[in-house]
């Protein structure tokens, strides 16, 4: 598999969003990632949903642990993309929220919207995003890392039928102890 350790990530991205794209993967190219890009060509790039596909298939199949989809809103890559088995798709429109994305919900996509994100912001996103994992920042926090495990894990076994025969419950469904949140603690 390719590694967010070993600094290789797979890019895609639609018309709308492939300005951003081009920028955030010049930035990512300059702190020496690997970047595999599915869209290589603008007027080649397929549409939104197809581009999401695209790139969730390769965190689905195990070729790749990250990937960053960019289209107008983010929105609909990210809908796409979230249909592939694995792909724990994240929209966001700030660092904070790109990191949290990783640390909290242990997203593997995260999708940025071109008519909305600046490329600073976008590179600053990607770098927040791609160096972040589960837990990370929260080592203070007692049962955080377990409480967003769980969430993860209950997330990635999902099965609906089981759900809806359960009476729309969860079977058998894990607990952690949250502590409390720690003094000074800044998102």
């Amino acid at each position: 598999m390719n590694t967010t350790r070993n600094k290789q990530v797979v890019v895609g991205a639609d018309f709308a969003g492939f300005p951003l794209k081009e920028a955030v993967k010049r930035h990512l190219i300059e702190r020496g990632w690997s970047v595999t890009d599915l869209t290589p060509v603008q007027k080649d790039a397929p549409m939104y949903h197809r581009v999401g596909f695209l790139v969730g298939s390769r965190i689905s199949e195990r070729e790749f642990e990250k990937g960053l989809l960019f289209c107008g809103s983010g929105m609909g890559i990210h809908i796409a993309a979230s249909k592939c088995p694995h792909v724990h798709s994240a929209v966001c429109e700030s660092v904070v929220t790109a990191r949290r994305a990783a640390t909290a919900n242990n997203a593997n996509v995260l999708a940025m919207g071109g008519f909305y994100t600046a490329p600073r912001l976008g590179m600053a996103m990607a770098d927040a995003f791609l160096e972040s994992s589960l837990g990370d920042g929260y080592e203070d926090w007692d049962g955080f890392l377990d409480y967003h495990r769980i969430g993860f894990e209950e997330c990635e076994s999902f099965d609906y039928d089981s759900y809806k025969a359960n009476g729309f419950e969860v079977i058998d469904p894990m607990h952690a102890d949250l502590g409390p949140e720690p003094r000074g603690l800044a998102f």
